[in-house]
C-alpha cells in the first residue's frame, strides 16, 4: 500500500513539472499624447518619456504611440507601433526606426482642434489585447481635459480589466488657478472611470521619476 501511494505520488510530482508555463511575461505599452491647444508645448517631455519607453522594453514587448485627435478611435491616429523581436540584434534596429517615426512626428507636429481621450484609451485596448501581453500599461500624456467634437458620443463604460493606466504630466489649466476644484474633479473623475472598468490608476507629474511607469 504504502509503495502504491509512493508511486502516485511520484506521477503526480512528474506530471506537475512537465506542465509548460503558459504565462507571457512580455509587456505592452500604448501611450496616447495630446497635442491640443497650449499642451502642445509639453512635447519635449513625451519624448523624453518614450525615449526611457525605448531604453526599458525587452525582446518581445510591444510599444505603440498616438495622438490624441478629434476623434481617436481609429488607427490613422497611431504615429509608429512595434512588437519588438526576440532577437536583440534586431530589437536594437526596430528602436532606431521607431525613434526615427516618433522624431519626424514630433518635427512636424500640429495642434488638434478637439481631444478625443475616450476613444483613444478604447484603441489602446484595442491594440493591447491583440498583442497578447502579459502586462498592459495605457499612459495618458494629456491635462486629461476632453473635448468632443460635436455628435461625437463617449458617455459609457470603458472595459479595462488587466490594463495599468498611467496618467502622466497632468498640468494645470489656466481655469484651474482660478478654481483648483476643476482639475481634482478631471482627476478624480478619470480615476473612477477607470477603476469602475476594472483598471488600475495612477498619476505620474514628476517626471524624474519614470522608473516608476512600469511599476506594478
Amino acid at each position: 500500500m504504502k509503495k502504491l501511494l509512493a508511486f502516485c505520488l511520484l506521477s503526480v510530482s512528474l506530471l506537475l513539472s512537465g506542465c509548460p508555463d503558459t504565462t507571457t511575461h512580455s509587456q505592452g505599452v500604448y501611450m496616447l499624447l495630446d497635442s491640443s491647444g497650449t499642451y502642445r508645448m509639453e512635447v519635449k517631455k513625451a519624448q523624453a518619456i518614450i525615449n526611457y519607453l525605448l531604453g526599458r522594453l525587452q525582446p518581445g514587448d510591444s510599444l505603440a504611440v498616438a495622438r490624441v485627435d478629434s476623434a481617436s478611435f481609429s488607427e490613422k491616429d497611431i504615429i509608429a507601433k512595434m512588437t519588438f523581436d526576440r532577437r536583440p540584434s534586431v530589437t536594437n534596429q526596430q528602436k532606431r526606426l521607431f525613434k526615427q517615426k516618433i522624431d519626424g512626428f514630433f518635427a512636424t507636429v500640429k495642434g488638434s482642434a478637439f481631444t478625443d481621450i475616450t476613444g483613444g484609451v478604447l484603441q489602446a485596448v484595442e491594440y493591447l489585447n491583440e498583442t497578447g501581453s502579459g502586462k498592459k500599461f495605457i499612459l495618458i500624456f494629456s491635462d486629461l481635459k476632453e473635448e468632443l467634437a460635436k455628435g461625437h458620443v463617449r458617455d459609457f463604460p470603458i472595459e479595462l480589466s488587466g490594463c495599468r493606466v498611467v496618467a502622466l504630466n497632468v498640468t494645470k489649466l489656466r481655469s484651474d488657478n482660478i478654481d483648483p476644484r476643476e482639475y481634482y474633479k478631471r482627476v478624480e473623475g478619470w480615476q473612477a472611470r477607470v477603476q469602475a472598468g476594472g483598471g488600475h490608476w495612477r498619476v505620474i507629474n514628476d517626471l524624474e521619476r519614470l522608473d516608476t511607469i512600469l511599476a506594478e
